[in-house]
């Protein structure tokens, strides 16, 4: 498996340097500000939006979920960084082309993937279409980092696996400790903020 991790890996890294446009829009997604500040903001308009009282209380679930889900996983990456050996990055072992500064953490799982897909499966859950246009966002943004040389594509498997996960369970802890986002909503309600 290792094998196959490190061929994609270094396919997929072959490339930088033979399409200099794409390697430069690649450097601008790989950022640790363009994306994360798009899903944010995409996040706050988020719980602003919608047509009925009934279509932004359901923006609003899947706002307090991903923020729910963002929690639980960054959680269980701390556990993951204690519990596994640390995973050098491919620029460490592998001829790489880097378009990206090094980071020191571990390789796996990938804390970008971790992010963006929190907050797809979050928001896909109350908001298919929405949800479906932040997860192709994730997708992107974590095949870029594979293509810069900081990811292994293994990596970005089980940051994406432990991003969905802490959504999933943040959907049912919501739903287990109803009354109290209902609550929450009626309380922002009334002061404006939802």
């Amino acid at each position: 498996m290792e094998r196959a991790d490190e061929t994609a890996f270094l396919w997929l890294n072959s490339w930088v340097g033979h399409f200099p446009w794409l390697d430069t829009i690649v450097q601008w997604v790989v950022s640790d500000y363009l994306v994360p500040v798009m899903l944010a903001l995409a996040l706050v308009g988020l719980w602003f939006h919608g047509a009925t009282a009934t279509a932004r209380e359901r923006n609003q679930r899947g706002v307090m979920t991903a923020v729910l889900g963002l929690a639980l996983a960054n959680l269980a990456i701390e556990v993951i960084d204690h519990i596994l050996p640390f995973r050098p990055r491919p620029f460490s072992t592998l001829p790489t082309s880097l378009l990206f500064y090094k980071p020191v953490d571990s390789s796996f799982p990938a804390n970008p993937a971790a992010v963006g897909f929190a907050i797809g499966v979050a928001v896909a859950l109350y908001n298919r279409k929405i949800g479906v246009a932040l997860l192709a966002i994730a997708t992107v943004f974590s095949l870029s980092r594979v293509y810069a040389g900081v990811f292994y594509p293994l990596d970005i498997l089980g940051g994406a696996a432990v991003g969905a996960t802490g959504s999933l369970l943040g959907a049912l802890l919501l739903r287990w400790a109803e009354p109290l986002p209902s609550m929450f909503l009626k309380l922002a309600r009334s002061v404006y903020l939802a």
